[in-house]
Parts: C-alpha cells; structure tokens; sequence
C-alpha cells in the first residue's frame, strides 16, 4: 500500500515535508526561547495589569515563542487532539505535546472563556504607559503540516443561516507542495477527490499587551491594547506598534493562523500552530510622538504601507475609527492638511474588513509609503 510521509495509508492527505516542532525541539542554540506550557498560557482570556510575566526581556532583545491553535482541542472537538488529528489521518507523534498538555491542564470556562490559548505575558524592562512597544515579526514556522477551519453555531458573518444543522463544522486542511511553495489544500466537496489550494501565509493573529486593569480580558474581541485584531498583514517582516497601558507592558501572542482572508467570514481561517521569532522594542513618548503622532490603537508597519486601524462593535463605527486614525497618522507625520489627507485617503487608500466575527469588527487602512516618499517628515508637532 502507499503510504504518505507519516507512513499512514494512501487515503490518507499528502503532507508537505514540513518538520513537526515539538516543544523544545529546532530551537536555535543561544536562543531566548519561551515554550507554550501550562505554566506560560493562558486559555481564554488575555494578561491583565496584575499578571506576573513569565519571561523579562529587555528593548530590543529577540524571542522564539511557541504557540499553540485552539483548533483541535476544545470542548467541540473532543478536548482530544490526538483522537482528532488521528480521524484526519494524523498519526499521535505528528500531534503537537504542548496541544495535548494544554487540553489535558489548562483550566477554561467554556461558558465565559474565549477559545484562544495565548503565550504570556513578557515583561519589556523599560517600557512605560504612553510609549509604544514595538514587535517586529522575524520569523513564523509552521509547527505541523496541517490546520484546521472551524464555524460554529451562532458563530461568523452568517450566524443565524451557517452552520445549517447547527453544530459546529471543523474542515481539516493539509499543506502541501505546490508548483515549488507550500499551499493549504481542503475538500472542495466532501468525500470528492477535487481539492482547492491557497497560499501560506502564516501570522499571529493575537498580539497585545496587557490593559490597565485587574481582570483578565476575554480573548475574542480585540480593542486599544491589540488582542485578537486578526490582521492578516503580520507576516514575516512587519511590525506591530502597540501603546502601552502597564509599566513592562505585559506581551503576549496566540491564535497563529496559517492563512486568512479579509473578514474571516466563517468564524476561524486556516488555524495551526506557529514558532514565531518576535522582536520587542520600546519606543519612548516623545520618538512615539514624532514618528506617529498620538497612537490610541493597533498600528502596523509593512515594507511598503502604515496601516492604522479602526475598532468598533458596528462596522461602519469601525470603519469612521479607521478614517479619523489615518487622519491623525498623516497629519502628525507629514504634516498634511486635514482636508487633503482626507482628499489623499479618498483617491489612493485601500480600507480593508479585517474580521467580522469577534464580537469587535476591524478596518485596516494601507497607506502606502511610496506616495508620500517625496513629502518631507513633518514630526508630530508639524513643523
């Protein structure tokens, strides 16, 4: 019989020749390394104010995190990775350790608690309320080769019509080698040999820092702090900026995504776990202030775009949030009038729907950085 690279029957998905990254294991020597423990997560809810940090780096020091996908392990599923992943043809030594650690000791109300298991916090030895920290995206390798995208009841952009019988949809995803790049291949009608593919590209889609205060946030809806904002454009080479709340700023990563679209409609996109190499700067108040103005939220920055973003429990809220960010980012660093950043924005920025499903939706805006190359730096004070 044929076998696939596990060594499991022909029916079983043809994997891409990825290694599986248990904990520990791959580790650059040298490297700061924070694995995914019930020791060093959270499972459902974000760090808050009060939370010890589990790791202490100083600005500019460089981090290997582990993260673990909440697809596979909850209630719905089993709380069994290992029983899941076998029904999709995932022998148990290609099943993540931490994952079934985590599902077999990690305490989490499914009634009150969020989904998504977060790896944190980090305390940023210098990092102060009103600075910004800074985590520049080095490097995301996938884990494992194969994910999973989930829609539930009551769940995603069609709560009340999908899924049709209610209970909830778990569609398996294997990686696979296409035309020489890795490809996220899934059914394209169920039990059918036709399989549709589409490109990695692998990010965190939580990433934060703790808010001001003594409870533990939910996990699901992002806001001021970062969180879940689900923005798919936190691949390899970018950067989030995020104000910071607490003294240390409390960091934390999760919910690591293989691929997504904008919107992430169904509820989940392609969700597997990731080893992100992450690197942590403070960028005191007043350099803040002179390269972006006053930050209030999320901002990111790509190779060729800033990206200000908008959040709000109503879409179109989120969408004015985005606007007036973009506003404020253009006017403190280049100096633009209101009127003709407004008119700039209008002729020449994409607004992109970041989700629709966690509670709190989110815009993202491109500005991109080539148009406004021949326009002099204007620092926050505009002068």
């Amino acid at each position: 019989m044929e076998r696939n690279r596990f060594g499991v029957g022909a029916d079983a998905p043809a994997f891409a020749d990825v290694a599986i990254l248990q904990p520990g294991e791959g580790v650059p020597d040298g490297a700061v390394y924070l694995p995914a423990t019930p020791e060093t997560v959270l499972w459902g809810r974000l760090p808050c104010a009060v939370d010890a940090p589990v790791l202490t780096v100083r600005s500019g020091d460089v981090v290997v995190i582990d993260t673990v996908s909440h697809e596979g392990i909850l209630p719905d599923q089993g709380s069994d990775p290992r029983a899941f992943f076998a029904g999709h043809g995932v022998p148990e030594r290609a099943v993540l350790r931490d994952a079934i650690d985590i599902a077999a000791r990690v305490a989490r109300d499914p009634e009150h608690d969020g989904p998504h298991v977060v790896t944190g916090p980090i305390r940023v030895e210098g990092a102060r309320p009103g600075d910004l920290l800074r985590i520049t995206v080095e490097r995301l390798e996938p884990r494992v080769p194969y994910g999973v995208i989930s829609n539930r009841h009551g769940r995603g952009a069609l709560p009340l019509e999908l899924p049709r019988d209610g209970r909830t949809v778990s569609v398996f995803a294997a990686v696979e080698e296409r035309d020489g790049r890795l490809a996220g291949t899934m059914p394209a009608v169920e039990g059918g040999p036709r399989a549709i593919a589409f490109p990695l590209a692998p990010f965190l889609g939580t990433m934060g820092v703790a808010p001001a205060t003594d409870e533990r946030p939910h996990s699901v809806p992002p806001g001021p702090h970062g969180g879940n904002i689900d923005v798919n454009l936190l691949v390899e080479g970018t950067a989030l900026h995020l104000p910071v709340q607490v003294d240390g700023a409390l960091a934390y990563v999760g919910d690591p995504h293989f691929a997504q679209g904008d919107g992430e409609v169904a509820l989940t996109a392609l969700e597997a776990s990731l080893r992100a190499t992450l690197r942590f700067d403070v960028l005191p108040r007043a350099v803040a202030l002179a390269e972006f103005g006053e930050v209030t939220g999320p901002l990111i920055r790509t190779p060729e775009h800033l990206v200000p973003t908008g959040l709000d429990r109503d879409l179109g809220e989120a969408m004015r949030a985005c606007v007036r960010a973009a506003l404020s980012l253009l006017r403190a660093r280049w100096g633009m009038d209101e009127h003709l950043a407004y008119a700039y924005l209008s002729a020449a920025t994409d607004f992109d729907v970041s989700q629709v499903v966690d509670v709190v939706t989110g815009v993202h805006a491109r500005i991109r950085l080539s148009d406004l190359a021949d326009v002099p730096l204007a620092g926050a004070g505009g002068d």
